[in-house]
């Protein structure tokens, strides 16, 4: 059926149009590499295509539903700090490895802390499986599934967090009367949206698996700008494979140069001292500890990220509301 027309491509009425592709929208036109062709959706200043919406309401969008989610993240802020909860959003693509890295901290963490209550919030667009895992370490975890969704907001944790709370767990999530407690944040996975998303959490935390390839902080840049600590996991697999580390390393530089990185296999335990020791600093409230070997001048937490994402999109829509008035 021919959506220009309505009529049969293949009956005996005759076509007096061409068939060939409706011209884009001039704001969802993406730039195009005169060389080989290629094309770039997010090139305009909203960054994104979005067919049939123009980069001027794409932005105002944006502005509107990231405006609205970060009161809910300053409200999650607040209350984690008056609770001596220190909250850690995991972000990675799906098979990184963050559950198991969670199942293993946690194992840790009881040597090594004892007293320390720890849960976890998981994010999947369906399924319980990682949040079962996680309660057979012992740990309290709700599991909050997203649809359609891609990724975890602020009202989600705000409501997860309220039924660890609930459900028994009263310690573990609000320890009143103690020093700290920590709360794992396990995003849904993908490199992508939950860059963009403030939960009120510390600090962003990317997972990349040595098995993804070493060229993901420069596809997926956002991610990467927004974490101040990139684990890089699942190190034990570096002897099968062609995986250039220090690339790895140089390139999630170039994209963020305060970006703290770890490596680390959650199975053989290789490096786990050295995520233990960062956990602690950052329950101290020093995540960006460093001692000595990171860039004090790109210590770019998410929360200044996000502001200076909100601003941008505040001055591009500032732009296209004058432009339109010129026109």
């Amino acid at each position: 059926m021919c959506v220009v027309c309505g009529c049969a491509d293949s009956g005996e009425k005759i076509h007096e149009h061409r068939h060939e592709p409706a011209p884009l929208p001039a704001a969802s036109a993406p730039q195009v590499n005169a060389q080989t062709g290629d094309l770039h959706f997010g090139s305009g200043s909203a960054r994104v295509s979005v067919p049939g919406m123009s980069q001027e309401r794409a932005i105002r969008l944006e502005t509107d539903i990231l405006g609205a989610n970060n009161r809910i993240a300053r409200q999650n802020r607040l209350h984690f700090e008056a609770h001596g909860v220190t909250a850690l959003n995991l972000v990675s693509s799906p098979g990184s490895g963050k559950t198991t890295l969670l199942c293993a901290t946690i194992h840790a963490l009881k040597q090594r802390h004892p007293g320390l209550a720890v849960s976890v919030i998981e994010g999947d667009q369906q399924t319980s499986f990682d949040a079962d895992r996680i309660r057979a370490t012992g740990a309290p975890a709700i599991q909050v599934n997203t649809g359609k969704g891609c990724h975890l907001d602020a009202p989600m944790v705000a409501e997860a967090f309220g039924r660890l709370h609930s459900h028994g767990n009263h310690e573990a999530a609000h320890h009143h009367g103690h020093d700290h407690s920590l709360l794992f944040i396990e995003n849904v996975g993908n490199l992508v949206c939950p860059a963009a998303w403030d939960l009120g959490e510390l600090a962003k935390v990317a997972i990349l698996s040595v098995t993804e390839g070493e060229d993901k902080p420069l596809k997926y840049p956002d991610m990467f700008a927004a974490a101040r600590l990139m684990v890089l996991n699942k190190v034990d697999l570096l002897p099968h494979l062609q995986f250039d580390v220090q690339r790895c390393i140089e390139f999630a530089r170039r994209v963020n140069p305060g970006i703290e990185i770890i490596q680390i296999s959650a199975t053989t335990g290789a490096g786990m001292d050295a995520w233990l020791h960062w956990l602690e600093h950052a329950m101290d409230g020093q995540p960006d500890h460093s001692h000595g070997h990171v860039d004090s001048a790109s210590h770019g937490t998410t929360e200044a990220v996000l502001r200076q994402r909100i601003a941008a999109l505040e001055a591009e829509l500032a732009a296209a509301h004058a432009a339109s008035a010129g026109a």
